[in-house]
């Protein structure tokens, strides 16, 4: 019984070895098209107007005109022992 218990323990280790072996080639041998699918990724989110909504003054209208404000006492603030 305890024979079958490593057997399979054992298999399931190189079934889990083989494996990080395989992602860790796809990697190393797709390096190149993975860094520049996350760059295009990264930077198509900044020109699609995330940033120039920011920078021009453009951005969601406001509701109402002004701020609520909080419901209730507020609570003091510790100083920072920076």
């Amino acid at each position: 019984m305890c024979q079958k218990v490593i057997n399979v323990v054992a298999i399931a280790s190189g079934i889990v070895s083989l494996a990080v072996v395989g992602v860790g080639g796809y990697v190393y041998v797709n390096q190149e098209s993975i860094i520049e699918s996350v760059k295009e990724k990264a930077l198509g989110g900044l020109a699609g107007g995330a940033l120039g909504g920011a920078l021009g003054g453009g951005g969601l209208p406001s509701i109402g005109g002004t701020q609520p404000s909080p419901a209730g006492p507020s609570l003091p603030v510790p100083n920072s022992p920076f």
